[in-house]
């Protein structure tokens, strides 16, 4: 771009080139071309000067002035100068300290050594120029599907060429066993558009459930106008999606839109995500009726909802426990994924054997602990009077409502449970010194000596230890092994403890260690 002979006309016409082919403003370029004649200029005239360079932006002429601020006494004479001597070179008596003054310098024959350090300046100004351009355009095409040509496939992630930039697709957020090739046009979502010293990254994904999302956004016209609205997606890439829809409008049914006349739209979609099944349900909020839905085709007897858990037991007969879980337990995986339920699975003999057994406990330990037959434990179970702490909880009129208890039959119970729980309290604080458990987090609010003694035999003893566990860890939840779900209990979760009460415990325990 610079030789030695610099022509006023050729310089602009350049810059004009330049910012064209990189699409960025004409601006940046001659900026860094002043950048880098300054360079140069230092160089020649010495690098004690503070020196400037101007380009006329209307006919090219190139100005190099030396800058020299106007003091009333001079330290440094390459770049200050007193008030007389300035007023003196720009005839001049408006000038006072604290102004400056311009003095021209000749123009620069740039010699080769000079010309190369220019050019490297320009360039990485106009690269660094690009850079920052591209990251702008597509920061706002975060959350879209974009649409460009397989570069190249690099230790099976994908570069795609997005035209004025490349996006990557890794090699997990690629659809399972599909076979893309170099110079396909391939679609993909963007989940994240990143700045990085080196320049911007761009990731796409074929994976994303948002991807399903907005294909269907691009397919009916009606979630494009708004009309239907998405309101959960869960994918398993390659082999099943499920997608909640819903439409305000009484008149338009949101799940034969989806589908189209004939399927014609979902399967365009389908045809897209290579063969991917999809599930269409019609959101409600209505959440025993969103999951009978979710779980289709399987048909649900009855549907128990934890909300505070944020989980649900669901009843079904043995004839549909197999569709309900779906293959690899997908269908019921999906499902929770779509509802952010955590989903239990039971069969009709199962949960009577369940509720069998939790009433078979129950009484047995009234029976156990108020020193009661078992007809009277299994009648106060079964008319909600449950545990000790409800019964010392309890007026006497509460419990001679039960038919056959009479007021001094239900004192009497009252008093005992009062006094198991003493002895049960005596019993723990002894417990949880053999234990050896820290102050702290006895001291803990929210923490119950019960809490205390199963954390201390699970050798859970500080407060640090308890700051260190997750809330799955407290109250039990799922994780998934070999494609199965597995139930994981959780250290307290015979306490009942919702999500939001444990997350706030151990909140509050990290607060304190980490204060």
């Amino acid at each position: 771009m610079l030789n030695r002979g610099l022509d006023k006309v050729e310089l602009l016409r350049i810059v004009e080139a330049v910012a064209n082919e990189k699409s960025i403003d004409k601006e940046i370029v001659l900026e860094s071309i002043e950048s880098a004649i300054q360079k140069a200029a230092l160089t020649k005239f010495g690098t004690e000067n503070n020196i400037r360079v101007i380009i006329d932006r209307l006919n090219g002429e190139i100005q190099i002035q030396k800058v020299l601020d106007i003091v009333d006494s001079v330290e440094d004479s390459s770049k200050q100068i007193i008030l007389n001597d300035a007023i003196s070179i720009e005839k001049n008596k408006d000038l006072k300290i604290g102004d400056q003054i311009f003095e021209n310098l000749p123009q620069i024959d740039f010699g080769r050594i000079a010309a190369q350090s220019a050019k490297q300046v320009i360039n990485l100004r106009v690269k660094e120029a690009e850079k920052n351009r591209q990251y702008e355009d597509f920061i706002d095409k975060q959350g879209q599907i974009l649409s460009g040509i397989i570069k190249r496939l690099e230790y099976g992630n994908v570069i795609v060429d997005l035209g004025k930039a490349e996006g990557v697709i890794k090699k997990d957020e690629l659809i399972p066993r599909e076979i893309l090739k170099t110079g396909d046009r391939v679609k993909a979502y963007c989940y994240e558009v990143k700045k990085e010293l080196k320049g911007h990254q761009i990731f796409l994904s074929r994976a994303h459930p948002q991807f399903l999302a907005k294909l269907f956004f691009q397919e009916v016209p009606e979630i494009y106008d708004g009309i239907i609205e998405i309101k959960a997606v869960a994918r398993d890439p390659g082999s099943r999606a499920k997608i909640c829809v819903f439409s305000n409008e009484n008149s338009i049914d949101p799940v034969g839109a989806c589908v189209g006349m004939r399927g014609s739209r979902v399967q365009t979609i389908v045809n897209e995500l290579h063969g991917e099944k999809i599930d269409i349900i019609k959101w409600t909020e209505d959440l025993p009726t969103l999951i009978s839905e979710s779980l289709s085709p399987a048909e649900i007897q009855k549907v128990l909802i934890d909300k505070d858990n944020k989980r649900i037991d669901v009843i079904l007969t043995e004839e549909n426990l197999s569709k309900a879980i779906g293959r690899r337990g997908q269908n019921v995986r999906l499902a929770s994924k779509l509802t952010n339920y955590e989903i239990d699975i039971l069969t009709d003999q199962e949960d009577s054997e369940r509720r069998q057994a939790e009433f078979k406990e129950r009484t047995e330990n009234l029976v156990k602990s108020l020193e009661v037959d078992e007809t009277l434990g299994q009648l106060l179970v079964s008319e909600g009077m449950q545990s000790i702490e409800e019964l010392a909880q309890a007026n006497p009129e509460e419990i001679t409502k039960i038919e056959g208890i009479d007021e001094a039959t239900a004192s009497e119970l009252i008093n005992r449970s009062k006094e198991n729980l003493i002895k049960e309290k005596v019993e723990i604080s002894k417990r949880l010194k053999e234990l050896g458990m820290e102050d702290a987090l006895a001291n803990l609010k929210g923490i119950t000596q019960g809490m205390l003694v199963l954390l201390g035999q699970r050798n859970i003893k500080k407060l640090s230890d308890f700051a260190d566990l997750s809330s799955d860890e407290l109250i039990g939840g799922f994780d998934e092994i070999k494609g199965k779900k597995i139930r994981i209990e959780g250290y307290l979760e015979e306490f009942s403890l919702s999500r939001e009460e444990a997350d706030q415990l151990i909140m509050a325990a990290r607060e304190i260690v980490f204060k």
